[in-house]
């Protein structure tokens, strides 16, 4: 079965056949770097990251793009409300952009250009436009002659009379600009200076660039004319990526992109997210618990601090492991809306539990099943039916939801086989099939980027050591055990004593104690627990 997908462009699928045989040249819309990224850009990235990864897995070789703009009205207003300049906003929010796609275990694109660094490419592509009867100048403005470019609105699909109003996108002097326009839909592609902003010569005067001529620039100058796949988020569709082929394919008389793809929004219990809805929500809020279900009586705070938003009552117990999030995201289609609920986020942090352990099979037994396991997840993968299943939704426009299934199917199967090895000693299954069902779980989670945990070896001492198979292998994320981690060592000490295994029983709470957690028994059978 071919790899097929959805192109927004021709609103269809079909069989994905890149320009050049194994290779893929791929776009994707970047972040205006003035304030942290959001739960949206979360479905985005990772929606786009996991494009990638398969692609990767499937044998091609992939040059991936994704651009900042550094150059907005919003980077100037927020310099302002800073006391600081645009350089120094975009650089900070360049920055924390890569500590929460990190965390996310977003792969770095392969080039991150920046609209400031573009503008030899932005000035040359707009005097094309004129050159070849597409642009004006107008008042040290210079416009795109929407009438003149034919096929203006295929994208979209909307018609020329439906798109008087935003095709220029990011204005705040709109009536200003009306002035200087002889269509109301024309839009700009360089803007006159403001006294006290940032600006760059030209021989239209000083001035900036437009938003989406950015776009075409650094494609152009990055990938080439026409390029593989052009992704972002349905928001995108219009104005920005209109306005993006209107602009390419009027110099090149190529198509900008074969194939354009679009995620879905993400809403909030239901809702539009908004800041003005009172339901932004942060990644960093997300990962560190600064969040709570009920968002309208809880409004983030603008990130002017050191950190994201506060919500002083939210509880430590709402924090979410990155790879939680990306199970949230995974389990909808990616041109299909996903809700953020409580509900939905409660079931994402089990779904990662499960799979969390189940990734650490081998490790945690291994060395008594006699595996060597790191030189089994080395080997390529053992072509079997989950992981035809895998590719069989994988092709189908990457249907995740399908291809989660497959991945929990295994999961599933081998916790069942850690019980009963912890508790009977011995498994139930040949160790050559456990061995493959282990090794293909790890590398279909790895082409979701679904990061198996770091194994520690830690003896009684607490101290660390590597490579001796004496030491007990339990779950150590760098920065400790989560809450999470800590109840499930529990239920696995209460199954343990429920199967008279006291000495495993014991184990864990010895562990446990050395790792400073400290627990109590109570009378109705319950164990609670607290941190040194």
């Amino acid at each position: 079965m071919p790899l097929t997908l959805y192109n927004s462009l021709t609103r269809r699928e079909s069989p994905f056949e890149p320009l050049e045989p194994g290779k893929v040249r791929m776009y994707c819309c970047g972040v205006t770097v003035y304030d942290y990224c959001h739960v949206g850009h979360a479905r985005a990235y990772i929606v786009w990251d996991m494009v990638r990864r398969y692609l990767m897995w499937r044998g091609y070789d992939v040059r991936y793009v994704q651009n900042f703009t550094d150059i907005d009205d919003k980077i100037l207003n927020r310099a302002r409300e800073t006391n600081s300049t645009m350089e120094a906003v975009a650089e900070r929010f360049i920055e924390e952009y890569f500590v929460d796609m990190d965390k996310l275990n977003i792969l770095r694109a392969d080039e991150y250009p920046r609209a400031t660094h573009t503008m030899d490419g932005i000035k040359r592509l707009i005097h094309e436009l004129e050159n070849k009867g597409y642009a004006y100048a107008s008042g040290g403005d210079v416009y795109y002659n929407v009438r003149q470019f034919a096929d203006y609105g295929k994208l979209s699909g909307r018609k020329l009379e439906e798109m008087q109003a935003g095709a220029s996108g990011r204005l705040e002097t709109a009536e200003i600009e009306a002035q200087k326009k002889q269509d109301a839909s024309d839009f700009a592609l360089w803007k006159s200076a403001k006294p006290g902003e940032p600006a760059w010569d030209s021989s239209w005067g000083k001035g900036r660039p437009g938003w989406h001529i950015e776009c075409s620039a650094m494609v152009r100058d990055c990938l080439g004319e026409t390029i593989d796949i052009h992704c972002g988020g349905s928001d995108l569709t219009f104005p920005h990526h209109e306005n993006e082929i209107a602009q390419s394919e009027a110099v090149t008389g190529k198509s900008l992109a074969n194939y354009w793809m679009h995620n879905a929004f993400v809403t909030v219990n239901g809702k539009k997210m908004s800041k003005s809805l009172h339901n932004f929500i942060t990644i960093r809020d997300l990962l560190d618990g600064n969040w709570s279900g009920d968002l309208e009586s809880n409004p983030p705070q603008p990130a002017l601090g050191k950190g994201g938003s506060k919500n002083e009552g939210s509880e430590k117990s709402k924090a979410v492991e990155p790879m939680a999030v990306r199970l949230f995201v995974l389990t909808a289609q990616y041109r299909s809306q996903i809700d953020f609920t409580e509900e939905a986020i409660a079931s994402a942090k089990n779904g990662w539990q499960t799979l969390k352990e189940s990734l650490l099979f081998g490790d945690l037994h291994g060395s008594q099943l006699g595996w060597d396991s790191d030189k089994i997840l080395k080997l390529p993968i053992v072509e079997s039916e989950a992981v035809q299943q895998f590719r069989a939704a994988m092709d189908d426009d990457f249907n995740t939801p399908n291809a989660l299934a497959v991945v929990f199917e295994l999961a599933k199967e081998l916790r069942r086989e850690s019980n009963i090895i912890v508790h009977g000693g011995k498994t139930e299954m040949p160790s050559e099939v456990l061995q493959q069902k282990w090794q293909t779980l790890v590398k279909l989670a790895e082409v979701l980027g679904v990061r198996k945990p770091i194994p520690r070896l830690v003896p009684a001492s607490g101290n660390l050591y590597v490579g001796n198979s004496s030491f007990s292998l339990e779950l150590e994320i760098i920065s400790g055990l989560t809450d999470e981690d800590i109840e499930v060592l529990i239920q696995q000490r209460k199954d343990a004593r429920k199967a008279k295994n006291f000495a495993e029983g014991d184990r864990i709470r010895n562990e446990l104690k050395d790792r400073g957690i400290t627990l109590i028994d109570q009378k109705d059978g319950t164990t609670i627990w607290h941190r040194s």
